[in-house]
């Protein structure tokens, strides 16, 4: 039933002899207009439109997104991926290390926060205090239109152990969780589903780490993803001696600068990779 029936139905109802309203029939009166509303409200909201959020006001676009930080305790490899509606996501919010952990930077970003925290988790800070250490030392020098309290991030140890801060002013929907070795975290986002479903597809998928960061942005995609849309990703995952040819800690650095469909493509190459990857003595 539309919304612009309602109007013709309660006239055709008020002209209607026995459906008169003489004082006793009101709570009848009250009933059936309730009834109609209710049914219109489905139509009435689906034809609200979502007004995206304006940032031309920003110095720059904020890489407003969805990331998942992730270790495997089983092999020693500790990585992240990240999708967003921003060009080249992957320029600047992954950092990891191997041996020493891994950094997401997002939202009204401050990119050195990710050098800065792989440096403190190589002094053996754990991520909660890592978190609170760098927003104590952040100056803010922006506070009118790139403030500190848009600032979004994550870090995870080579321990698995994890923590994350989400500002009052990233913009909404915003938040992050946390699961068994694992932190995903975003902003602009269809809702806490996002989040969620990424941390249950990383703590329930098999196989390789690249394929369990990969099954976390499917999920959070299927869950509305960032509300703005798609456009790039980015994944890294790093092991000590483990990446292609000598001397190489990088296992697997894949980025999708510019794609309608970055989730997909990634989804090839991770798993182009995974049929390249050979086993190590």
């Amino acid at each position: 039933m539309g919304a612009c029936c309602i109007p013709l139905l309660l006239k055709e109802w008020l002209t209607v002899e026995d459906h008169k309203v003489p004082g006793g029939d009101m709570r009848q009166f009250v009933r059936i207009l309730l009834i109609l509303l209710i049914a219109a409200m489905p139509l009435l909201l689906a034809g609200q439109q979502v007004k995206p959020p304006d940032f031309s006001n920003l110095p720059w676009d904020p890489p407003s997104t969805f990331s998942i930080l992730g270790y495997d305790p089983g092999t020693g490899e500790v990585g992240g991926a990240v999708q967003s509606r921003v060009f080249s996501v992957g320029n600047g919010v992954l950092w990891a290390e191997a041996g020493v952990g891994a950094v997401a930077t997002q939202a009204i970003i401050d990119v050195s926060y990710g050098p800065q925290g792989i440096e403190l988790l190589k002094k053996g800070m754990a991520p909660k205090d890592i978190i609170k250490a760098i927003l104590d030392r952040d100056p803010d020098p922006r506070p009118t239109d790139w403030t500190k309290k848009g600032r979004q991030f994550a870090v995870i140890n080579m321990k698995g152990e994890v923590a994350a801060h989400t500002g009052t002013e990233a913009t909404t929907w915003a938040g992050d969780r946390q699961g068994k070795y694992c932190t995903a975290q975003g902003n602009i986002l269809a809702g806490e589903a996002v989040v969620t479903n990424m941390v249950k597809a990383f703590e329930t998928t098999t196989g390789h780490i690249s394929l369990r960061l990969q099954a976390a942005l499917e999920a959070g995609q299927e869950a509305g993803g960032d509300t703005r849309g798609k456009q790039s990703a980015n994944m890294i995952v790093v092991k000590k001696g483990a990446g292609v040819w000598l001397n190489n800690d990088v296992v697997l650095r894949l980025q999708v600068d510019d794609n309608p469909e970055p989730i997909k493509e990634m989804r090839r190459l991770v798993e182009l990779a995974a049929r390249q990857r050979r086993p190590r003595g």
